[in-house]
C-alpha cells in the first residue's frame, strides 16, 4: 500500500513537473512574439509542440506565424515551405479539436494564402472556396472572433476585386462568381474593428474597402486611427507607413 502511495506522489509530481514546463515554454514563447522576433517566436512555439503535441494555443501560434513569415518571402518556394508547414499545423489543430473557433479560422487563413501561390485553376477555386467554408464555421462557434470577422470581410473584399487568372478560374469552377459586396466586406471588417481595436491590418483592408466605395471621408477617418495604433506584428511598421502615404494622397 505505502509503495502504491508512492508511485502516485510520484506521478503527480511528475505531471505537475511537465505541466510547468508547458507553461514556461508557452510564456517564453509569448514573451518572444510581443517583441516582435517572430522567427523566434516561432521555434520556441514549435518547442512546445516537441513536449505538448496535441497543446492547442501552440498549433494556433505556429500556424498564424508560419503564415506571417511566409506572407513576407519573396522567394516564391520559401513562401510555399512556409504555407505547407502552417497547414499542417491547422490540420493537426482540427484533428484535436474540429469545433474550435480558432483552429477553423487557422485553417481557413491557411487556404486563403494558398489562393494567393497557386496556379492550377482547380485548386485555386477549391480554396476559395475552403476559405469560405472554414471561416463560416469558426463564425458559427464563435460570432466574436475578430479575426474570422476580418478573414470573411476580407473574401468579400477580394472575390470583389477578383480579376485575370483568379476569376477565370473561380467562373470556371463555380459558374459563376460567388455572392459578395463590397458592403459585405465592409461590415464584417467594422466588426472587426469593435472587437478588435488594433488589428492594423483589418484598418488598411478597411480603408481600401471605403475608397472603392467611394467613401473617401471614411477611409480617412480609418487611416487617422491606424497611424496611431501601437506596433503589435512585425507587418505593423509597413502597415502604418503605407497608412501615412495613403492620408497624404487622400487629404
Amino acid at each position: 500500500m505505502k509503495q502504491f502511495f508512492l508511485l502516485l506522489i510520484s506521478i503527480s509530481i511528475t505531471i505537475f513537473s511537465f505541466a510547468q514546463n508547458v507553461d514556461s515554454l508557452l510564456k517564453e514563447a509569448q514573451n518572444t512574439e510581443y517583441t516582435l522576433q517572430e522567427p523566434a517566436a516561432l521555434e520556441k512555439y514549435k518547442a512546445v509542440l516537441v513536449v505538448a503535441p496535441n497543446n492547442m494555443k501552440a498549433l494556433i501560434k505556429t500556424t498564424e506565424l508560419s503564415v506571417a513569415i511566409g506572407t513576407r518571402q519573396t522567394d516564391k518556394k520559401e513562401k510555399l515551405l512556409y504555407y505547407q508547414s502552417a497547414m499542417s499545423f491547422a490540420e493537426r489543430a482540427i484533428a484535436i479539436d474540429s469545433n474550435s473557433a480558432d483552429a477553423n479560422y487557422i485553417t481557413a487563413l491557411v487556404y486563403s494564402k494558398m489562393t494567393d501561390i497557386e496556379k492550377e485553376n482547380k485548386k485555386i477555386s477549391a480554396n476559395i472556396k475552403a476559405t469560405k467554408l472554414y471561416v463560416d464555421k469558426a463564425l458559427h462557434l464563435n460570432n466574436n472572433h475578430a479575426k474570422a470577422d476580418y478573414l470573411i470581410g476580407n473574401w468579400h473584399f477580394e472575390m470583389v476585386n477578383l480579376a485575370g487568372v483568379k476569376k477565370t478560374a473561380v467562373k470556371l469552377f463555380y459558374g459563376s462568381l460567388p455572392k459578395s459586396s463590397l458592403d459585405s466586406a465592409i461590415f464584417f471588417m467594422e466588426k472587426c474593428k469593435t472587437l478588435d481595436q488594433y488589428y492594423m491590418l483589418n484598418y488598411m483592408t478597411l480603408a481600401k474597402a471605403y475608397i472603392q466605395n467611394d467613401k473617401p471621408t471614411k477611409a480617412i477617418e480609418i487611416l487617422q486611427q491606424l497611424i496611431k495604433l501601437p506596433l503589435r506584428t512585425a507587418d505593423d511598421a509597413a502597415l502604418k507607413e503605407e497608412g501615412k502615404k495613403m492620408l497624404t494622397e487622400l487629404q
